[in-house]
């Protein structure tokens, strides 16, 4: 398995297509905002035609308003990963999402299934009793959890009081738990190739590409999204929806929305290495296709 990847606006989708053509690869996304439908411009997804042209798998998975985590990805690429090995060619895993990462190589804890019908009532609990209450039960259960979680960072409250809840066994635990197996072997033959490249290209690069989504639509892509779901959906919380949004709902000037876009997307980028930095990755310059493919040919022998 060849593995790709590299913070926002790097380049990784021209290259994963290079390597695909080159190789006779298939391409798994490693993206958590391309799994859902009707999202393109803001996910900045391959083109329709380039799909043709190359398979891709888990792009367009879900809608906006569907529950979509960790676990349910490793069920869906280990399946599509089995499939192209089934057809005799080779899976290149590219993307930006390092936990989706994390969990296909070493692992999820068994927390990783989802109550939806306690979730929900979950839901509906913060909707009544207010997130202090459920900090308060979470704190009661599962100490070491709650000191890592604000009370008003909800999504992550509900997870953990879904996870104890659900399982009879606390958070913490199961990372505990998880911790011991992490050096079992998923995959054996495998390279993980990262791009990087000096700060102040990527920024720029960032906001060229901030730029050109606002000039292929994204205001209005986030417009027909809102006549269909709700702006604190999970999915339309994420950079670019969420910035959208406050401009179409909130009058954020156009001009404001594009500087807060940049920002947050080049945060997310700095966040993103360091999720890459602790997973043994190879790095190469973001120039340097030449020097990949060599590095490729090599390694399938």
């Amino acid at each position: 398995m060849i593995v790709l990847v590299g913070p926002t606006a790097i380049g990784k989708t021209a290259l994963s297509l290079e390597i695909a053509d080159r190789f006779g690869c298939e391409i798994v996304s490693l993206d958590s905002m391309q799994i859902y439908r009707h999202m393109d411009i803001g996910t900045a997804k391959v083109s329709p035609q380039e799909r043709e042209h190359t398979t891709h798998h888990l792009i367009d998975v879900v809608n906006p308003d569907e529950h979509y985590d960790a676990s349910d990805y490793v069920r869906d690429a280990l399946e599509a990963i089995v499939g192209i090995h089934q057809r005799k060619k080779i899976p290149v895993v590219t993307g930006g999402t390092g936990l989706y990462l994390r969990a296909l190589i070493e692992g999820l804890f068994k927390s990783g299934a989802s109550f939806p019908e306690l979730r929900e009532e979950l839901h509906r609990r913060l909707e009544t009793e207010g997130s202090s209450k459920l900090h308060e039960e979470l704190l009661s259960k599962d100490r070491i959890t709650a000191q890592k979680i604000h009370k008003n960072d909800t999504h992550r409250l509900i997870r953990a009081l879904e996870i104890y809840h659900g399982t009879g066994k606390s958070w913490s635990d199961h990372i505990a738990g998880h911790a011991r197996e992490k050096g079992k072997i998923r995959f054996e033959h495998i390279i993980r190739l990262g791009l990087t490249c000096e700060r102040e290209l990527l920024y720029r690069r960032i906001n060229e590409r901030t730029s050109l989504m606002l000039r292929q639509g994204l205001r209005e892509e986030v417009l027909k999204l809102l006549a269909h779901y709700h702006r604190d959906l999970k999915s339309m919380q994420s950079i670019g929806y969420r910035h959208m949004a406050e401009h179409l709902l909130d009058g954020t000037p156009i001009e404001k929305t594009e500087e807060l876009l940049a920002r947050d997307t080049r945060r997310y980028a700095k966040r993103q290495y360091t999720w890459f930095k602790k997973m043994n990755i190879e790095w190469f310059e973001t120039a340097s296709h030449r020097k990949i493919i060599t590095r490729i040919q090599n390694f399938l022998g």
